[in-house]
């Protein structure tokens, strides 16, 4: 009878009209919620899963409860178990044929995606069956689950009790096949969820990763390695809690191996490939900027004493290496030595193996200035040429000395030379390039930014050489390409902020201000307004660090020729372009240069944090009347004086500091002498007891052998007279000895008198220095509060004035050496008991 209902509903000849999809699912539940013998429910669950990709919504509103009873009551049977496993899988996948209506529908169904999480419960205890088709399918469905709905099934895994463990498992599952389902299933797990990968790293999955990608080959394995690589990213990208636990778990000396590439590098497959750049990723993800700085500098401290930079630049300079691979190593060194001091050293002595040998830097700027070269490739060069001067001004003064006439060598190619190269050259990206690296060299570096006026440049045979500032004015007064003008004015702007002598030099030549008033009061197209924004900054720093030293181009003189010519408000209107500007906003996010197109290569990200610097101190500096100027300098001048002499007291605290702490250690020394003085007299005192006590023994005996004498007298042939000496000198010697003691005892106790006076002498010198500080204490909280009064005037002039960070360590040094005072008072009076 059973047999005949499936025959009609399944596939037998019709008796009347035939049924709905609907129907016919709805008769095979009420087969498997009602038949006894388990092949029944079974031939229904196999004709459920037959139906189920067809009518998923239908079968997973109507059969979901039937489906999870199955998987409670008939675990023991493998057959109906997977039959009920395949067909929730069915449907929950998301394949491309089907229908996007009827999945959106089923996915939004709150109820359905309740039921489906529980039952993830009870799949996964039925990948505890022997079964392996059952266990694949388990495995499938509870990924299908984590891609359609990862938030709520990775809610339901933390509240499990050992949810995360018994999935971990799998890793160590001896069938690869459940091992590499079971990776599938973590990097769906993992996506998003610090408390899941956290609880995943702690379940030593860093271990068992490494090692599996180990035994599949490293960097030649197969896409295991891939998926193994994958979870790691998972596990460490932006999470700080992990990258310290695989840092101090010494797992970065294992990356090491991956990079050993060998010198064979002609067979690149295409998994190899995908494979090094996963493992690039990884050790990026380890030294990324937007880590905390103290996380990364230790990770790359790391990779430098493990060698793993030195493999890294070994890469670099191999040869065969795909393109790809090439760019991607040179991002990755970027980061590795990105305001590391040891591993930007190391990188300035890497040598190319060419012959000669030639630096790495020099190699790598001929391809940034190679218009041949692929445009990733050039600004993955010019990434790691900024991330080598990164905080490095060792390394700032080596690339500007290359340009000094003093230090050029004909004969060789230098960094500086590639670099003016691009500068000069037709290539409007390589300009553009050259320019930010050069900038970079200048970054907050006030030494080279002088230096580098004294760059002399010939133009031409017969004619004499210009300086490397006026050629950069020369090529840009002569309308360029935007790319090239953009290049040069971020230079420009970036060599003379913060720089008066550089001030000087630029309005030196009469042509360059007329040329920027020009360039801001046209009304130009829109290519133009970023330009024109520029200029106004580069004019607003000529106004800022201005020290007046040229009579026709003071502060003062220079706004007014904005007034006049400009207008204030216009000024501050095309100063604000640049802020606006979208490849502003995109360039400002992150150090790494990342443009889709060459042409989109405008603003460079250390730029974009001078002009966030510059813009509003400019802007109150254009709208300053004189004399709130005069005001301002004189309160400047003023501030000047008092901070000098509060360098002379901070000076002299410290020199009284340093006398006051070799003055605690001389009566720290003294105190342990005394103490130990005071010991050796304790213990001579007690030998001396002893001797003392052995002595009126001895006299008591001396004195009755000599009550013995009459008697010996009277009896000379018993008792001897002689046998009686060398008691007679045993006495003899102890007094002596006795003397002796007595002489030490009263020389140690001199010399613990001369210590004791000692001690009482440089302790009155303590306190001498002590009131003497205290005085000087006075006297320095008397300058901080006429430097508050005169900053509160210049903030009633409406100039922004910031906290002084030395001026709020003085004040808490001046704090803890009041705690001091108190903690010598006490040390004083324990040192006297």
């Amino acid at each position: 009878m059973t047999m005949n209902f499936f025959r009609g509903v399944m596939g037998g000849q019709p008796a009347g009209p035939q049924p709905t999809g609907a129907e016919t699912i709805h008769k095979l539940c009420d087969r498997v919620a009602s038949s006894t013998l388990l092949e029944d429910r079974r031939d229904a669950v196999r004709a459920l899963k037959s139906l189920s990709k067809k009518y998923r919504l239908e079968v997973g509103t109507q059969a979901m409860d039937h489906l999870v009873h199955i998987l409670q009551t008939d675990r023991s049977d493998s057959e109906i178990l997977g039959y009920a496993l395949d067909t929730l899988y069915n449907i929950i996948c998301n394949d491309e044929e089907e229908e996007q209506g009827n999945i959106s529908i089923s996915l939004k169904s709150a109820l359905l995606i309740y039921r489906i999480t529980r039952v993830w419960l009870i799949s996964h205890h039925a990948c505890d069956t022997d079964s392996l088709p059952v266990t694949l399918t388990s495995l499938k469905l509870l990924t299908a689950l984590l891609k359609n709905q990862c938030n709520q099934v990775q809610g339901v895994i933390l509240v499990s009790p050992m949810g995360v463990s018994r999935l971990m498992d799998l890793l160590a599952d001896s069938r690869e096949v459940i091992r590499n389902d079971g990776l599938l299933l973590l990097q769906q797990l993992t996506k998003g969820n610090a408390a899941i990968q956290k609880i995943v790293a702690f379940e030593n999955a860093f271990e068992r990763l490494l090692d599996i990608i180990t035994e599949e080959g490293s960097s030649d394995g197969g896409i295991v390695v891939e998926d193994c690589l994958l979870l790691l990213v998972n596990l460490l990208k932006n999470n700080s809690s992990n990258q310290n636990f695989f840092k101090e778990g010494s797992y970065i000396q294992r990356m090491k191996p991956w990079f050993e590439v060998g010198d064979d590098n002609s067979g690149w497959s295409a998994q190899k490939v995908t494979n090094l750049h996963l493992m690039l990723q990884l050790v990026r993800v380890m030294v990324s900027p937007v880590n905390s700085p103290g996380a990364t500098s230790s990770c790359q401290k790391s990779m430098y004493q493990c060698g793993l930079l030195q493999q890294l630049c070994t890469i670099l300079m191999a040869t065969g290496v795909p393109a790809d691979i090439l760019t991607e190593t040179i991002n990755t060194v970027s980061e590795v030595i990105r305001g590391s001091q040891i591993n930007q050293d190391y990188f300035a002595s890497v040598n190319a193996p060419s012959n000669p040998p030639r630096p790495a830097i020099v190699v790598l700027l001929m391809s940034m200035v190679n218009e041949r070269q692929p445009f990733v490739l050039r600004c993955a060069v010019l990434y790691c040429f900024q991330c080598f001067l990164y905080k490095n001004q060792k390394g700032q003064g080596e690339i500007v000395a290359t340009l000094l006439p003093s230090t050029i060598d004909a004969n060789s190619i230098s960094a500086g030379q590639l670099l003016c190269g691009g500068l000069f050259s037709a290539d409007s990206l390589s300009n553009w390039c050259a320019a930010v690296a050069l900038a970079h060299a200048l970054q907050d570096n006030l030494t080279q930014k002088e230096q580098l006026l004294r760059v002399q440049l010939a133009t031409s045979l017969g004619k004499p050489p210009v300086s490397l500032l006026q050629q950069c004015t020369n090529i840009l007064s002569q309308g360029s390409k935007v790319q090239t003008r953009v290049g040069l004015l971020m230079l420009l702007c970036t060599w003379i902020s913060n720089c008066p002598i550089a001030v000087t030099h630029f309005l030196h030549n009469q042509e360059n201000v007329p040329f920027l008033t020009g360039q801001i009061s046209e009304n130009l197209g829109e290519d133009e307004r970023l330009v024109q924004g520029l200029c106004a900054l580069l004019l607003g720093i000529c106004i800022y660090y201005n020290d007046n030293s040229l009579e026709n181009y003071t502060k003062e003189k220079l706004k007014q020729l904005i007034e006049k010519r400009i207008g204030k408000e216009n000024f501050v209107e095309k100063l604000g372009f640049v802020t606006k500007h979208e490849l502003y906003s995109r360039a400002a996010q992150k150090p790494q240069p990342v443009f889709p197109s060459p042409e989109q290569m405008l603003f460079d990200h250390e730029f974009t944090k001078l002009v966030k610097e510059l813009e509003g101190v400019i802007t109150k500096a254009v709208h300053k009347t004189s004399e709130e100027e005069k005001k301002e300098e004189e309160v400047k001048k003023t501030l000047e004086q008092h901070d000098s002499i509060v360098i002379q007291y901070k000076d002299l605290i410290r020199d009284q500091d340093t006398q006051i702490q070799e003055l605690r250690e001389q009566v720290s020394t003294l105190s342990l002498n005394s103490e130990q003085m005071q010991n050796q007299i304790t213990q001579q005192q007690s030998q001396i007891q002893q001797h003392k006590d052995q002595y009126n023994i001895l006299k008591l005996k001396l004195d009755s052998h000599a009550e013995a004498m009459p008697f010996l007298v009277s009896c000379p042939t018993s008792l001897s007279p002689c046998s009686l000496l060398p008691l007679q000198e045993e006495c003899r010697g102890l007094r002596e000895g006795h003397a002796g003691l007595e002489q030490q005892l009263a020389s140690a106790q001199s010399t613990v008198a001369i210590e004791q006076t000692e001690k009482t002498k440089l302790q009155q010198e303590v306190q001498e220095s002590k009131k003497e500080q205290d005085d000087l204490l006075m006297l320095l909280a008397d300058q901080d509060q006429k430097i508050l009064n005169l900053k509160q005037r210049l903030r009633d002039l409406g100039e922004t004035i910031d906290e002084d960070e030395d001026e709020l360590d003085a004040r808490d040094h001046f704090g803890e050496d009041d705690d001091d005072d108190d903690d010598e008072e006490e040390e004083d009076e324990e040192n006297n008991d």
